[in-house]
């Protein structure tokens, strides 16, 4: 972005030069042929040899002088030719030490247009404004390690987004779980006029590792510290901000403070709003030393450029050798090293107003600061689509970025070892969030979820998830936040993304609505193993069944369950309406079969099943309800995948007010025709990529 912006300023300048030389010629011509207070024509037509005006040397110097007009007009052509090509290349920067850098500039969100130090042309109004100021690019270094400090880094950019005007450029020292969900976060959102570099955290932990700390941030609550080594040599001055920061103004207000830096001052802080570094919180309290107060580290403005100079790595290196030998360890991790720099070298610092980081934490006396301030300071496919179709709002859909927030949870496991560990993946919305609890209770195993939410119910999951003591005691549960985003239920996209981030082998594709037989996980990894799904292509079924009670004592066993679908209680699934979807499933072998039995594809047969984690993601293109798992099975079969139906295996499917898809399927006409359009443009795709052998089903679609 400050290489589009230096690019918009030499364009200025040399629009000015091509103005201005042509205009002073002109002055000096126009002057030149005044003699005598009176104006000499220049033109060939007007001139008169006979005449006393025209004397040879007068003649001469008239002629050079039009020689030379035409001579800066070719100049200027010229000069015109290599600024339109200027324009049409996009300026490169380099990339920061071990930094991976996205731009929001171009992207689809396709993986392909993720690109490493490449800034492309924006959208932004910069572009088109004359005011330089505006493109000006704000550097903003953050400190992220983890799920919950990625969670307060979403936050914290959306409040500065939402007051910015300027480009940005977010220099984010991760870990690789910050990384990952942060790069998937920003590729997804795709904010204009906003770049970002990444910095490996665990490649510094050995400039900080010698520090002893007590503070919960632990070995990632130093690295502040070594933000002049980090960051890239010409970057000169960065704002450094903690992860829960929340901006209630433009950052840019902040970033002209730099202006008023004087002499050696390289450190903007805010002082301290508690009593802490005064020692008198408690008896025999020993705070790390400190200026008066000391200053708080949340909010920084670094200059870098002179911090280099004066060897800052050097200089708090020093002190915390020092002052290490008596306090042993620190407290508050980076701001007490910071502070005790300070206390020596008071000339550093440049005491920002407190407004810019009201601190609320125990302690503090920050209602000094704000009670007397009423303001805190803190697409190409798409244009190739037909407006005027009926069904361009379900054909864009599969163009539609959604922004993406990974692991919104704190998620850890290890798959088993023996390469047979399965994760149950499913998809949600906040009308099905009283099944997570049911669903953590039937399965042990890992589950990998995509939740589809707008930011205020993302909230509201967040104090749910939290007040679950089932849901936080499991910390093998991957939720992922899919943001809401125009008036479809993208239930592939969806399916796709739990699908994506899933660490074991196999995977079992299931629905939120479902309950899995106690047992099950265990069950299907040593079905993995006798049916040999690592080196055959096998999607083994897990027969659905259905109650319409919304209290059912769940069956315990096979047997259990056989007795309740004779008196009535238990379903096939989707018998009464949509008989064909699990038919082939052939629930009447299953009754006493013993042993997995091979089924074969048969129209709209959409079964639950496990897979391995290679197999082909669902079809974008279908949305709300209606065929967006037949697709799948389909392209599994066109595949060559062998159905086998597990004997011992079931599923049942427990009640739930219609959704509102399914509502305007039943009663959209419109809906249902594009549907059906979308329905036979997915065979013909299938036609086209395996040839003869996709034309059964086309047969067995008009068949049906």
């Amino acid at each position: 972005m400050l290489g589009i912006c230096r690019g918009r300023r030499k364009f200025l300048a040399a629009s000015l030069t091509l103005l201005c030389i042509p205009a002073i010629t002109w002055l000096y011509l126009f002057a030149g042929s005044f003699e005598d207070g009176k104006p000499v024509s220049l033109s060939p037509l007007e001139s008169q040899p006979h005449s006393p005006r025209y004397s040879a040397p007068g003649q001469r110097e008239r002629e050079s002088l039009e020689v030379r007009v035409r001579e800066v007009e070719e100049e200027n052509r010229a000069l015109r030719r290599q600024l339109s090509l200027a324009q049409g290349r996009a300026p490169a920067h380099r990339r920061g030490n071990h930094s991976k850098t996205y731009s929001m500039e171009e992207g689809t969100g396709d993986s392909e247009n993720l690109r490493a130090g490449i800034v492309a042309g924006n959208s932004s109004e910069c572009g088109q404004q004359p005011v330089v100021e505006k493109c000006e690019t704000i550097h903003v270094a953050i400190v992220c390690a983890g799920y919950n400090a990625s969670r307060d880094v979403v936050t914290l950019v959306k409040s500065v987004l939402f007051h910015r005007r300027n480009p940005l450029h977010f220099h984010l020292i991760a870990d690789s779980i910050a990384e990952q969900i942060l790069a998937t976060l920003f590729q997804t959102w795709m904010v204009p006029a906003v770049r970002v570099d990444f910095y490996n955290a665990d490649e510094l932990k050995s400039e900080v590792s010698w520090i002893p700390n007590k503070h919960y941030s632990g070995i990632y609550g130093l690295m502040k510290l070594v933000l002049t080594k980090t960051l890239p040599a010409n970057l000169e001055r960065v704002i450094v901000l903690d992860t829960d920061i929340t901006f209630a103004t433009d950052i840019a207000e902040l970033w002209a403070v730099f202006h008023k830096f004087k002499g050696q001052q390289v450190l903007g802080l805010v002082e301290n709003q508690s009593d802490w570094y005064l020692g008198n919180l408690w008896k025999n309290h020993r705070p790390w030393p400190a200026l008066g107060r000391g200053y708080n580290t949340g909010v920084i403005l670094l200059l870098l450029d002179k911090l280099r100079k004066m060897k800052w790595e050097q200089m708090w290196r020093l002190t915390a050798e020092r002052e290490l030998m008596g306090m042993l360890s620190t407290s508050l991790a980076d701001q007490d090293i910071f502070n005790a720099v300070i206390k020596q070298n008071p000339f550093l610092v440049y005491q920002l107003p407190c407004f810019w980081n009201v601190q609320l934490s125990d302690h503090t006396r920050s209602e000094q600061c704000y009670r007397d301030v009423s303001d805190l300071k803190l697409q190409k496919q798409l244009s190739e689509l037909d407006e005027d179709d009926l069904c361009y709002e379900f054909r864009r859909e599969r163009f539609t970025v959604h922004r993406t927030h990974l692991y919104f949870l704190h998620y850890e496991y290890e798959p088993a070892t023996d390469n047979t560990d399965v994760t149950l993946v499913a998809q949600l919305s906040m009308d099905r969030l009283q099944m997570l609890e049911a669903i953590c209770k039937h399965w042990e195993g890992p589950i990998s979820l995509a939740l589809y939410l707008s930011d205020a119910e993302a909230q509201q999951f967040l104090r749910y998830a939290q007040g679950s003591e089932v849901l936080m005691s499991r910390h093998n549960v991957a939720y992922h936040i899919v943001y809401k985003e125009g008036q479809f239920y993208p239930v592939n996209l969806l399916r796709n993304v739990a699908m994506k981030h899933v660490g074991t082998p196999y995977m079992f594709l299931s629905d939120i609505d479902f309950l899995p037989m106690y047992g099950l996980y265990e069950y299907l990894r040593k079905s993995v193993i006798q049916l040999d799904l690592a080196n055959t292509k096998k999607a083994m079924i897990v027969p659905a069944f259905e109650t319409l009670r919304y209290r059912l004592s769940f069956p315990k066993s096979k047997a259990e369950l056989l007795s309740m679908l004779d008196m009535g209680t238990l379903f096939t699934f989707r018998y009464h309406v949509w008989t064909k979807g699990h038919a082939p499933t052939n629930f009447a072998k299953w009754r006493t079969a013993t042993t997995p039995y091979r089924v074969e594809w048969e129209a709209d047969f959409e079964p639950y099943v496990v897979v391995r984690r290679d197999c082909p993601e669902y079809d974008r293109r279908f949305v709300g309800f209606g065929w967006n798992k037949v697709a799948h099975i389909m392209e599994l079969d066109a595949q060559e995948y062998e159905f086998t139906v597990l004997p011992n295996a079931y599923m049942i499917h427990m009640p739930h007010a219609p959704s509102f898809d399914i509502t305007k399927f039943r009663s959209n006409k419109q809906y249902r025709v594009c549907l059906k359009t979308l329905k036979e443009e997915f065979q013909q795709d299938m036609s086209r990529r395996y040839g003869f052998a996709a034309l059964k089903y086309l047969t067995a679609e008009n068949n049906s």
